[in-house]
């Protein structure tokens, strides 16, 4: 396999950071090291930086694609010492200080490295049941957002055409887990089915659509204090949405799902209950914990490997006694870290202190104007929550641009009630017409 060549002899020589993931630990490592005598790979295997806290939105047709994603060149082009790779890294050779990629172009090529970051996110996990996976889509990815999309609006497309001999469970929505993710969709179909739709069909009632969510533990939003988990879910109910704690689910298949013994018709399920990492552990014959993280050392590195570094959801670092979440944050706090740690040693300055993340708190919109926050001793619902959970993510989205066709899209839908990404193009789950939306809407 041939090697790829140096970015430019103006860098020739220099130290070579590798950084697998273009996600917000990896953009935070690069940015963190613009000014570092190094030179950089970024090697992601899709060509844009997508905002994920914003995701469900382009899954209920709140948002479309193009106005949660940005082209990873375009974010970085300003940083003269990186190089993006569009391609699938296949392994990582420790000892040789290599990365294996699989080019996006056909072929593949070794990537040395002096310094690798690691930040690769998570992938769904259907806990030892993948077969689940066929009827309950997950979503981390625009495709993923766009398949749900696609099958919510055919959904109500089919009744539509079917009348009163509309198919049962046609109409019923699944969500498997009932945390931010899945209490965000809930809430936002409810609002799609109750508002949205309510005078677009003339054979059925939109809001006479069921929204279930579901979830094994005895509470929704486990990561919030007990008050604020039980004023989200009496919102929830509020709007329609079926609530269903203590039982997890127990069978899934094309015709709906099995929970607590009981069988729910749905031809729509929504899996948002788990994450695992990716397949790096194996890769590195390094420590991991039960869904796979990394365990990493207190200057995020692994044990024995001083210029590995793992980031986000593939890694696993206590503080407090507890596993620090997987989270953007932590993520981007981290890949800042990192960056920063690395350009110390280059310039052969003292190590950085131990990594502490600061926690600013949890957020999690419930629907429309209604959020709630928790952050140190603040307690937030309502309105009151929602303003700061809008102020912070529009000032997180990466790209000027983007800010501002979100805050004018959440006007507009807030003003009118009309959503502008409610288009049925292909067949939900078309992968190529998936991968041609992204080139297209992610465009910079």
């Amino acid at each position: 396999m041939k090697k790829l060549e140096k970015a430019a002899l103006s860098q020739a020589g220099r130290p070579h950071v590798v950084i697998i993931g273009g996600g917000f630990g990896g953009l935070a490592a690069a940015k963190a090291l613009r000014s570092a005598p190094v030179r950089i790979t970024l090697i992601d295997r899709r060509n844009h930086h997508l905002f994920q806290p914003l995701l469900y939105q382009v899954a209920t047709a709140a948002l479309p694609p193009g106005h949660i994603a940005a082209p990873i060149r375009g974010l970085l082009k300003e940083h003269d010492n990186v190089t993006v790779v569009l391609g699938e890294v296949t392994g990582i050779q420790a000892e040789s200080s290599t990365v294996c990629v699989d080019l996006a172009g056909g072929g593949k090529s070794q990537v040395d490295y002096d310094y690798l970051v690691v930040a690769t996110g998570a992938e769904h996990s259907y806990f030892g049941r993948d077969e689940f996976a066929r009827h309950a889509p997950g979503m981390k990815t625009l495709a993923d957002a766009l398949t749900i999309r696609q099958k919510i609006l055919q959904a109500f497309e089919h009744a539509e055409a079917e009348g009163s001999m509309a198919s049962d469970g046609l109409l019923t929505f699944v969500l498997v887990g009932a945390g931010p993710t899945g209490v965000e969709i809930a809430g936002a179909l409810a609002l799609l089915t109750r508002k949205t739709l309510k005078s677009s069909f003339r054979n059925i009632d939109p809001g006479s659509a069921r929204i279930i969510l579901i979830d094994q533990s005895q509470r929704i939003l486990g990561a919030f204090e007990e008050d604020l988990s039980e004023k989200a879910r009496k919102h929830l109910e509020g709007l329609g949405v079926e609530v269903r704690l203590g039982h997890g689910i127990e069978q899934i298949d094309e015709s709906g799902v099995v929970v607590g013994g009981e069988r729910i018709a749905s031809r729509t399920v929504i899996w948002t209950a788990g994450v695992a990492a990716s397949p790096v552990g194996k890769w590195l014959k390094a420590d991991t914990d039960r869904a796979g993280r990394i365990l990493i050392q207190s200057d995020l590195t692994i044990t024995g490997h001083p210029n590995i570094f793992v980031l986000g959801d593939t890694a696993c670092l206590e503080q407090n006694g507890r596993p620090l979440p997987g989270v953007a944050q932590v993520a981007m706090q981290q890949g800042s870290y990192a960056g920063k740690l690395i350009g110390r040693r280059v310039a052969g300055k003292e190590d950085l202190p131990a990594f502490r993340y600061f926690d600013k708190g949890n957020m999690a919109v419930v629907s429309g104007k209604y959020a709630v926050v928790q952050s140190g001793k603040v307690r937030l619902n309502g309105l009151l929550g929602w303003l700061p959970w809008a102020a912070i993510h529009i000032a997180y989205l990466p790209k000027l641009h983007l800010r501002i066709s979100v805050f004018m899209q959440w006007v507009w839908t807030h003003l009118v009630g009309v959503h502008s990404s409610m288009l049925i193009s292909q067949k939900a789950g078309h992968s190529s017409h998936h991968r041609v939306t992204e080139r297209l809407e992610t465009s910079d």
